[in-house]
């Protein structure tokens, strides 16, 4: 049998993406392939996103890495979903948390059960009936089978963690596996004059590095596919107003919440994220509503313990890139667009594009058709997280003038459909491979005031003295579940604390 040629992979870029991107290739390809990743201490990164969802579980066990292992390597804490402070209006507090909300009964959804009982007037908010959001509410935590009853569903979880330490982490499990490290900063970007694939890159040193497959980790800039080969840029401020963001670290705060917060602002609003060793913060806002200095100045006095690090400023265009393959170049992380991290999607879609990038890897010349069908997958998903993204701005009932301009935007059709049918049935349909699931899509607009006009004929047939003592016992044996449970904080010191963060967590 004759040997195919090796294929030569080169990654530009470093950071989040690169890492994973180098560590997933190195762990899963044969000697058929070559990986080298060229990146620049010289250049930082952003640091995409201290909190992820829980798909990153997949990513590392499908790397064989520990848990454990990882979680003290970076520091990281649970994340059992996100708290939206005044999101709604000032004062209102909800969480979209991982896993299941209620329990179905049969072929028919709890959230049909759930809005019949609020029309009824006694239903609780979608927390009562959420483990995940019990015990975030509770600041406690556990992993495993349930403690009290085998019908308690499992909670899923993800973490938050240092992005920075995260990609060191990867590097070196990437360098374990025979993917070469370049340092240097790309001063040319060489293509080939026939076929207009990217052939050659030629350092600020005089050296080159020639390859087959190249993959752009290059961050916003997208050197790549943007500045080499001019791919266009799809902008959607029209509906996602917000242009600027503003990082800054302080201290570990002493209540570790195992959540991310999201609180809103008159405009904008503001992440904090509990890692061992600090608190990971910033300010995602619209330039057209409010001063880079104003915000600034807003963000350092909400600090609880002031900032140890200085405010870093992030100017982005949401959107995405309309070809994230284009030629021999594939755009992965920012390079191929932005979503700002509300829904902490940013680590999670660099993790999809390089399922798809495994899924659609070519062994030789590459047919249209085949980006086409990538480029089509990936304008899917960014799409449909796009919208869920709308909603959280859209259905608010805040007097700021930001905010009224949030809602006073023409919906996306795909999002205009999701909404009136869940208005008017109650009905929600994921569509295809589309990451949030019905369950996120009920707690986001349930929570938002959007409240079905009508139930499924099953939950309507329910005696209403049943239906009550139904939801009622939800609420008792998953708060039962969760008062088993140690707190987030005992749980991290007793199984995965960071060396340097034990003095603290103590």
């Amino acid at each position: 049998m004759s040997q195919r040629p090796q294929q030569r992979i080169v990654i530009v870029g470093g950071g989040t993406a690169g890492w994973m991107t180098a560590a997933a290739l190195g762990h899963f390809l044969d000697d058929g392939f070559t990986v080298e990743l060229v990146e620049s201490d010289a250049i930082g990164t952003i640091g995409v996103g201290e909190a992820t969802i829980p798909h990153i579980n997949v990513f590392n066990k499908a790397l064989g890495i520990d848990e454990k292992a990882f979680m003290r390597a970076t520091h990281a804490t649970y994340k059992l979903g996100i708290a939206f402070d005044g999101w709604l209006h000032p004062g209102h507090s909800y969480i979209h948390a991982f896993g299941d909300v209620g329990r179905d009964v049969g072929l028919c959804a709890f959230q049909h059960f759930w809005s019949r009982a609020m029309r009824l007037g006694f239903a609780k908010e979608t927390g009562a009936y959420t483990l995940n959001t019990i015990a975030a509410r509770a600041g406690r935590m556990h992993d495993g089978a349930p403690l009290t009853a085998q019908t308690v569903p499992a909670m899923p979880h993800a973490f938050h963690f240092d992005a920075g330490l995260y990609a060191a982490f990867l590097r070196a499990h990437a360098e374990a596996r025979g993917v070469k490290r370049t340092e240097g900063t790309i001063a040319d970007v060489r293509r080939d004059g026939l076929t207009g694939d990217v052939s050659v890159l030629r350092l600020a040193d005089g050296r080159e590095i020639a390859g087959d497959l190249f993959i752009d980790c290059s961050g916003q800039r997208g050197l790549l596919i943007g500045e080499a080969l001019g791919g266009a840029y799809e902008d959607w401020r029209r509906w996602l107003p917000c242009d600027r963001a503003m990082a800054v670290q302080s201290p570990r705060l002493a209540d570790l919440v195992p959540y991310t917060r999201a609180i809103a602002h008159p405009v904008g609003w503001q992440w904090r994220i509990p890692l061992q060793h600090r608190t990971g913060n910033g300010r995602v806002y619209c330039s057209d509503f409010i001063s880079d200095d104003a915000v600034h100045d807003e963000l350092i006095s909400s600090l609880e313990g002031g900032a140890i690090t200085a405010p870093r400023p992030i100017r982005f265009t949401t959107g995405r890139r309309r070809e994230a393959w284009k030629a021999n170049v594939i755009a992965i992380g920012l390079s191929s667009g932005f979503l700002e991290p509300l829904e902490s999607t940013s680590i999670h879609l660099i993790q999809t594009g390089i399922a798809r990038l495994l899924k659609f890897l070519p062994a030789g010349p590459v047919a249209q058709v085949t980006r086409d069908a990538f480029n089509a997958q990936f304008a899917f998903e960014m799409e449909r997280i796009r919208d869920f993204i709308i909603l959280h701005y859209w259905a608010n009932r805040r007097e700021e003038s930001f905010w009224q301009a949030c809602r006073a935007v023409d919906l996306p059709d795909s999002l205009r459909a999701k909404i009136d049918l869940f208005a008017a049935s109650g009905q929600i349909f994921r569509e295809g491979e589309e990451l949030f699931s019905e369950v996120g899509w009920f707690q986001v607009m349930a929570a938002q005031g959007i409240i079905p006009a009508a139930s499924h004929a099953m939950a309507e047939a329910i005696p209403e003295a049943d239906l009550r003592d139904y939801l009622e016992l939800i609420s008792a044996l998953y708060s039962r579940e969760v008062g088993q449970y140690p707190s987030h904080a005992d749980y991290i010191a007793r199984h995965c604390a960071a060396p340097m963060a034990q003095k603290v967590m103590a």
